[in-house]
This record gives structure tokens, sequence and C-alpha cells, in this order.
């Protein structure tokens, strides 16, 4: 359970941002608890808290908001790796470990390792949508589906925040 400083629809609506995916989608994958969860679970609710908080805090257009994010989250020594660590979490379904400059700069973690968060993360990992292809093993494509190249789904919008998706 979250204390009361953030909520499940702040830590979505960062998502969707940081992912260029709709808080739909991203509800829709079934990973949304697990991956605050799993945040939580390895930088503290301090940490999350003070990601949701900043980001609670900004206002702006669009594109200001795309400026923002990349100065006072991505940009911050403390926050940006964490929040690379939820944009890679979101696509692969894994948290991979923190950087070792971040662990001399704030601490060791007791649960700072690389590991899948569980089974369904794998194959509900965006990376699938992104390509346009089905988790090996995970999903059965079709009958004769090898037969043709994947389709890589065409944006229905304005994907700018694309750019963020390189960590």
């Amino acid at each position: 359970m979250q204390p009361a400083t953030f909520s499940m629809e702040t830590f979505l609506a960062l998502s969707a941002e940081l992912t260029g995916f709709t808080v739909f989608d991203l509800r829709g994958t079934g990973e949304a608890q697990a991956y605050l969860d799993t945040a939580t679970g390895v930088v503290g609710t301090a940490v999350v808290a003070d990601l949701l908080g900043v980001y609670g805090k900004l206002g702006g257009t669009k594109d200001e908001r795309e400026k923002l994010i990349r100065q006072r989250i991505l940009g911050d020594p403390k926050l940006g790796p964490v929040t690379r660590c939820l944009i890679k979490l979101w696509f692969t379904g894994v948290w991979y470990q923190l950087p070792p400059a971040w662990i001399a700069a704030y601490g060791p973690l007791k649960a700072n390792d690389t590991f899948a968060v569980r089974p369904s993360s794998y194959a509900e990992g965006l990376l699938w949508k992104t390509i346009g292809a089905n988790p090996p093993g995970a999903r059965a494509p079709g009958y004769g589906s090898w037969a043709e190249p994947p389709r890589i789904p065409d944006p229905a919008g304005d994907f700018s925040v694309l750019s963020l998706r390189i960590v």
C-alpha cells in the first residue's frame, strides 16, 4: 500500500509521459501496481515520493513539460537513474540495477539487483507493442505468421516524447 504522499494515478501519469503510451495502455498491461511496488521496494518510498512530487509540480504545455521532465527529473542526479530504470521496466519487465555512481552518492540498497519483476512482465513489456511483435515464447503469433515480417504500428498521434525512450 502506497503512503498518502503519492498515488497510482500520479505514477501512471508520469509513466505515460515517459513511455509515450497512454494511461489506458499502461493500466491494460496489468503491471502498474507491481512496477510501483518494485520501485518502492528497491529505492524506497522516500525516493519514489520525491520523484512523483517533482513530477506533480510540473506545469506547462506538452512541449514545456517534456523539457521540464528532461531537466528536473531525467537530469537530476538522484531521480534520473531511477526514472531510467522505470522506463526500462515498462518496456522490458526487468528492473535494472542502479549504476555504481548512484550507489556511491546515495548509499547501498538491499534490493539493487537486475531482476524480472514477475513472469507476466516479460509478455506485457511495451517493447512488443512498440515493435509490433509478439514476445517470443510467451504468445503464439498464429499459424503462418512467421512467413510475414513484423508490422510496426503507425503512431496515431504525436509521439515526440519517444525521444525519452533512449536510455
